[in-house]
């Protein structure tokens, strides 16, 4: 399968990102958003991104140039010309089963449909499309120009010529792929999030604060960033939506969502973000 051309949905924050990857890897990139606003706010953001990894040597000046010629839309029209689509919408069921419908009307028969989705069913996905063969999940990690990890998800219909192509484009962009079966939160956040989950308890409960949290497991566990930072990090709203998925779809109270996490979110604390999560901003 000969990949040229990808189409990213979404320019926040993970598509932006996935926008600037992939087209630093030689692919030519559309990103699109609903409103033009946000469409341009992601692209200042690839810019100021570019610029800064160029000037410390970890881009050319053509994967910057390249990074610059990123097209932009607001309309999914665009689909049509694309080799590869990767959504990066917002972590919602509805609209991402309604996009997904979408996209398979537009795109070309056997263009891949990916998902960048953190914890939503690449299988149910797939199931309201006319191609589930060529429907996978393509999780990338915040930063995405950064890290290096792609997790690699599965569905039951996924064929095995899509997640060959997928690895491929992986590799073309720097990652490490892992590929995984869909299932609640996949690895990643089949972990992460209920260590975050305790972390907060913990905190709940009073048994330490949360530089205290944070700096036993920065230096006792090895970790890069403590679990209540990393919270404040990828959004309290985020965790909070994944514990559900979780609960829900396994039913094991393990998995429930700490009271303070769900009180945090309905105040609006959602880390860095809002400017006040754990830590303020």
């Amino acid at each position: 399968m000969d990949i040229k051309h990808i189409f990213v949905v979404g320019a926040g924050t993970m598509g932006n990102g996935i926008a600037q990857t992939a087209a630093v890897s030689g692919y030519r990139v559309t990103m699109m958003d609903v409103a033009e606003e946000q469409v341009q706010r992601g692209k200042a953001a690839i810019d100021k991104s570019a610029a800064k990894l160029a000037e410390k040597g970890k881009l050319t000046a053509e994967q910057q140039a390249a990074a610059g010629a990123i097209t932009t839309t607001t309309e999914l029209v665009g689909v049509a010309e694309a080799d590869l689509v990767i959504e990066a919408a917002t972590e919602n069921p509805e609209l991402k089963f309604k996009l997904f419908q979408d996209l398979d009307e537009v795109a070309k028969p056997g263009v891949i449909l990916a998902s960048n989705t953190s914890s939503i069913s690449i299988t149910k996905l797939a199931a309201g499309t006319g191609r589930p063969g060529e429907v996978i999940g393509m999780h990338f990690f915040n930063p995405v120009p950064l890290m290096t990890l792609l997790e690699v998800v599965r569905g039951s219909a996924t064929a095995d010529a899509t997640v060959s192509a997928i690895l491929e484009v992986g590799a073309q962009m720097g990652k490490t792929a892992v590929v995984v079966k869909d299932s609640p939160g996949f690895i990643s956040n089949r972990i992460l999030c209920p260590m975050i989950n305790e972390a907060i308890l913990a905190f709940e409960e009073g048994i330490a604060d949360a530089e205290g949290i944070d700096t036993i497991m920065r230096l006792g566990m090895a970790h890069p960033m403590g679990p209540l930072a990393l919270a404040d990090l990828i959004g309290l709203d985020v965790v909070l939506f994944i514990m559900e998925v979780l609960h829900r779809d396994f039913a094991d109270d393990k998995y429930k969502p700490a009271e303070l996490l769900r009180q945090m979110v309905a105040a609006g604390e959602l880390g860095r973000k809002s400017s006040k999560g754990f830590y303020s901003y």
